[in-house]
């Protein structure tokens, strides 16, 4: 096994690459799990983190005027409102290096007619 603790994640890839390059020229580069796959980690959510709640209550707030606009009230202020739960996923499996960071936030108006 190999770690490698580095902000230069393009460095690390292009690395990877070549050792698959080297795969296809007959040297192997293995250790005893064959299986074992590349980690990426993101490590700096608490740098996004307040523009994600932004967008987050902005958006609870246009859906928000859209139910109430449906229901023909108008919307109040908030009634209550959670931060919620961030996750951070692999894009896909092909692109691990490539992050999916996700919040949900929970936010309660009050209607009136």
């Amino acid at each position: 096994m190999i770690s490698v603790y580095t902000g230069k994640v393009d460095a690390v890839w292009d690395t990877m690459q070549k050792l698959v390059e080297l795969g296809k020229l007959g040297i192997a580069i293995s250790g005893e799990n064959y299986e074992a796959k590349t980690n990426f980690l993101f490590t700096k959510l608490n740098e996004i983190k307040p523009q994600m709640i932004e967008e987050a209550t902005k958006n609870a707030r246009e859906v928000a005027e859209k139910f109430a606009q449906d229901s023909k009230s108008g919307l109040g202020k908030i009634k209550t409102a959670s931060q919620g739960q961030f996750t951070i996923e692999d894009r896909d499996s092909n692109t691990p290096y490539i992050k999916k960071v996700r919040v949900v936030s929970t936010v309660e108006y009050y209607l009136s007619d």
